[in-house]
């Protein structure tokens, strides 16, 4: 078959697909559509299908298989990437089936979708906390769910998330410096706090590194009444440094910083 046969053919495939849906959507018979949503949907047609099964919701509505028409609209939202419809029906169907027999996967797949949904660290991270609050939520319900594993990394990756956040604004003190005030501080501040609120996060390295960066440099900035102490301070943050991180890309500058605080209170 030449290319231009192939092509004719493909057209004529199109036209006769979209002849047949036209006619399903005229149909008045319900479990028609359900079975051909349920075609359309795991051939991941999920525009056909959602159309499909939103139309036959009402029919059904108060009856068992309402519950697997709820299910599907939002699986078929999430198929579509429409993450926030997606968790808007499984809280409908959370309110209408609280022991229904997809309790267990609604609860997961609405911290799961805020999680798909959380947007880059540098923005807004409402979603981001969201995802934690309903992905915890779901653990401590359903420890022994085959979803909790699954919810337990995304907690940890949204949280690294909002640690890595931080990290941007105290990064962004640090270049700041001594413009406008001691950023120093502000970045040291921001810094811990992180360490504190998001344990065990992937910048933890970092954060101790601009924690020990910022001491030095207020040492460097201090007035002389001042400068033994916060040498004896940022001295005291190398050893800890150095201590936490023995094989940190930043050991040899921090072992020269130890040598300068040690100059310095000479």
């Amino acid at each position: 078959m030449n290319k231009k046969g192939f092509i004719l053919m493909l057209v004529l495939v199109f036209l006769v697909s979209c002849g047949e849906y036209q006619k399903l959507l005229k149909s008045t018979d319900p479990e028609l559509k359900y079975e051909k949503a349920i075609d359309y949907f795991n051939q991941k047609k999920y525009s056909k299908a959602l159309t499909l099964f939103d139309d036959i919701s009402t029919y059904y509505k108060g009856t068992e298989r309402s519950q697997e028409v709820l299910n599907y609209i939002a699986r078929c939202y999430v198929g579509q990437k429409d993450y926030s419809s997606a968790a808007e029906y499984y809280q409908i169907y959370i309110r209408n089936y609280p022991k229904g027999r997809y309790i267990i996967e609604a609860r997961y797949m609405i911290g799961h979708c805020y999680y798909l949904d959380s947007p880059d660290a540098r923005l807004d991270q409402t979603m981001t906390k969201d995802a934690i609050t309903y992905l915890t939520d779901f653990v401590d319900l359903y420890p022994e769910s085959e979803y909790a594993q699954k919810a337990y990394e995304e907690i940890d990756a949204m949280n690294n998330k909002l640690a890595q956040k931080e990290y941007y604004s105290a990064k962004l003190y640090y270049n700041l410096g001594s413009y406008l005030g001691n950023n120093y501080e502000s970045c040291a501040i921001v810094s811990r706090n992180a360490l504190k609120n998001y344990p065990g996060n992937k910048y933890q390295e970092e954060f101790s590194w601009l924690i020990l960066q910022s001491k030095y440099q207020q040492v460097l900035m201090s007035i002389s009444e001042r400068r033994q102490e916060r040498a004896q301070d940022a001295e005291d943050e190398c050893y800890s440094f150095l201590t936490e991180f023995p094989q940190s890309k930043h050991r040899k500058a921090a072992e020269k910083i130890q040598n300068e605080l040690k100059k310095i209170k000479k």
